[in-house]
């Protein structure tokens, strides 16, 4: 039965180029619809770039230029760089388009009618010079907590997290002016009020992974869902609300209705309705996105689009980021790669397979170590795929294929059996363990050509009829891996249907063999990847993170994705060993832990260090844990930090946790048997 599918990758922010952090997300789709239009599915793939926020704004304004500009070069920049690794979208769209400021307001206006909107005054820094109210990342200043100047606008290195307005010494990164508190009006979005419909859609829909379902239901569906604020006061590059002059809707807002603006120009151009794709139980709608953005998609947009009367997503499928040789990725090490530089070093076909090779449907990260990424490709795909192709590719041309398929011992039928448990793999993304299937029958047929030695037939001339049933065993063989690796590999799958003058365009074409025909002249299909040219790359990567450095000291640019900062904190200035030491870092227990009503971030703690001996500690991971789980844990603190009156009381310490805040804060943990009040050393 044919499937209507409907697929989205989540939108690259206008703001920077395409790296391979990026590429995870969006190969990971492709490969999911390709394999789908390769069943006989009708799959729509549907994108495009997510162009509003103060970031595009500030960055126009740096370079001199507008903002329609600068998100039309980055379009024409994003779009090439996916085209040059073979992603094909059905439609690239813009969140600045007529199409998504008509769609926008109609969402608006389903929220008003359902009197989900509500405003209040919300005070925040404004720059006087720049004339703009700053987001987080605009303000650097004094930590409140650890002292450290420099400091970012909601968390220090310290582990410390706090709102703008709580910096000491604050200063905007736009113009170096001292901001000033102004009060503004803003909109929310009254979440609560949806409490119901969400929990039941995350709970039962089976829309979400089990991971996700319980950290929704753990960490927000808990407790009452705060408001959403979705506006922000001009300046700022967007749409205008038009029922509140003067104030715009916030990027993510409008972005996730770019899924639907850009399907629309599809249907504009293709003579189709958008309700038989957005309104319609018998279209299925897949979102693929990062780990870091699952609160939008989960909690605001199934609401937005429940109150719109739009389809709920059929399935959300959450992938974790990219490491490289173990670590994050980071522009100083070279490791943050440009789609384009990637490209100029390395045939786009060895990523496509290596993240395959590392992809499942869980919400993991995924390590690109390059010496794993040079033997995988060139063990796998050219040692034992293209290789059965080449061993006879120079001899087929000449002798074509037999008139019936030969007895190959139950290979073929043997791989064509695989056949569903393969489909199986890529339809639940299981993508690794597709390709560990795809490798064992590869694994299988090559001992086929090695023991019948076509190149030795090759020169006997009786044994001519010999060599064309091996090169129609291999080629076959080999036609069936193509078929099963073109979701992931489409020049090979190419390849091979100009080899064999037979295109590949259904999985079904694994189930029959070719007989009877020619071979055209064999073509080399793919070189093995050297590690010098991966060497290569990371120091010219290097090379371009230092002169962007030098050219620029635009703080958009430090961050991938609308309002949300890359999580490559810089390492702290270097100490000694006498350094460390004065540092009392002591293993307590969590006796007690409970909200603090007046604070958004923080949670108080009561701490046991063994004995009578407790500390009250103050702690910003309200948006990560609940308070009673927390309770009886080990925990590392620092216990000989300088007391700090806070509104709430006194914090006698600080816990020790690692994240870039918010909900993205893990506090240490300590092996079972360590003693509260013990050194940690």
């Amino acid at each position: 039965m044919t499937r209507r599918i409907l697929v989205t990758a989540a939108l690259p922010y206008a703001n920077g180029p395409i790296h391979i952090g990026h590429l995870v997300e969006y190969l990971q789709t492709d490969i999911w619809v390709r394999f789908q239009k390769l069943c006989g599915h009708r799959c729509l793939y549907i994108c495009a770039d997510d162009t509003h926020g103060t970031a595009i704004m500030i960055r126009a304004r740096k370079e001199g230029r507008s903002e329609l500009d600068l998100i039309g070069e980055m379009s024409e920049s994003h779009q090439r760089d996916f085209a040059g690794f073979g992603i094909e979208f059905d439609n690239y769209g813009s969140t600045h388009s007529d199409e998504n400021r008509k769609i926008c307001g109609e969402f608006w206006q389903a929220l008003r009618d359902e009197k989900l909107v509500t405003e209040r005054t919300v005070e925040q820094l404004y720059d006087p010079e720049a004339e703009t109210f700053l987001a987080d990342r605009f303000v650097r200043g004094t930590c409140p907590k650890c002292g450290r100047t420099d400091q970012a606008g909601d968390n220090c290195t310290c582990g410390h997290t706090y709102n703008p307005t709580d910096l000491i010494d604050p200063v905007s990164t736009l113009s170096g002016a001292t901001p000033v508190l102004r009060e503004s009006a803003h909109l929310f979005v009254e979440l609560e009020k949806l409490h119901e419909f969400l929990n039941q859609w995350v709970s039962e829909s089976g829309a979400l992974q089990s991971e996700t379902a319980n950290y929704l239901k753990g960490h927000f569906l808990a407790e009452e869902l705060r408001d959403w604020d979705v506006s922000r006061p001009s300046p700022y590059f967007g749409f205008e609300i038009p029922d509140s002059p003067g104030n715009y809707w916030y990027v993510w807002f409008d972005a996730p209705i770019g899924y639907i603006a850009s399907t629309q120009q599809w249907c504009d151009r293709n003579g189709e309705k958008l309700e038989d794709w957005w309104k319609s139980d018998e279209c299925e709608v897949h979102h693929f996105i990062g780990k870091d953005i699952t609160y939008f998609h989960t909690l605001f947009w199934p609401g937005m689009l429940k109150t719109a009367g739009y389809s709920l997503p059929t399935k959300v499928h959450i992938h974790g980021f990219l490491n490289v040789n173990g670590t994050k990725m980071s522009k100083r090490d070279g490791t943050l790669v440009k789609a384009e530089t990637f490209l100029k070093h390395i045939d786009p076909a060895a990523l496509r397979y290596f993240y395959a090779s590392k992809l499942s449907s869980r919400v993991e990260d995924l390590d690109l170590s390059l010496t794993e990424f040079v033997d995988k490709v060139n063990s796998d795909l050219v040692g034992k795929v293209v290789n059965l192709a080449s061993r006879v590719g120079k001899f087929a041309g000449q002798t074509g294929l037999s008139d019936t398929y030969p007895d190959d011992g139950g290979l073929f039928e043997k791989a064509a059996e695989a056949g569903d448990a393969i489909a199986e793999a890529y339809e639940q993304c299981e993508y690794a363990r597709a390709m560990r299937l795809i490798m064992e029958l590869a694994d299988a047929a090559n001992p086929f050509v090695e023991h019948a030695k076509p190149w030795e037939m090759k020169k006997d001339p009786e044994r001519q009829d010999e060599l064309r049933d091996v090169c129609t065993v291999a080629l076959n063989l080999f036609r069936q891996l193509a078929v099963y690796l073109t979701p992931v590999l489409p020049s090979l799958a190419k390849a091979c249907g100009e080899l064999l003058d037979d295109p590949i365009v259904s999985w079904d074409q694994s189930q029959t063999p070719l007989v009877g025909r020619g071979v055209n002249k064999f073509k080399r299909m793919m070189d093995r990847v050297q590690l010098e040219n991966l060497e290569k790359m990371i120091e010219e990567s290097k090379e371009e993170a230092a002169a962007e450095s030098e050219t620029t000291d635009s703080p958009a640019s430090q961050y991938n994705d609308s309002d949300q900062p890359l999580k490559d904190e810089p390492m702290a200035d270097e100490i000694t060993i006498d350094d460390f030491m004065k540092v009392d870092l002591r293993v307590a227990r969590v006796i007690e832990a409970e909200h603090v009503p007046e604070a958004n971030k923080l949670l108080k703690l009561t701490l046991s260090l063994g004995g009578d001996e407790t500390r009250q500690v103050f702690a910003g991971i309200k948006a990560a844990y609940e308070p009673e789980k927390l309770v009886g844990r080990l925990v590392v603190m620092v216990a000989n930090l300088k007391p700090r009156k806070m509104r709430f009381g006194l914090s006698e310490g600080m816990v020790c946790a690692s994240g870039p805040g918010g909900e993205d804060v893990f506090v240490l943990g300590v092996d079972d048997g360590a003693q509260p009040g013990q050194r940690v050393h």
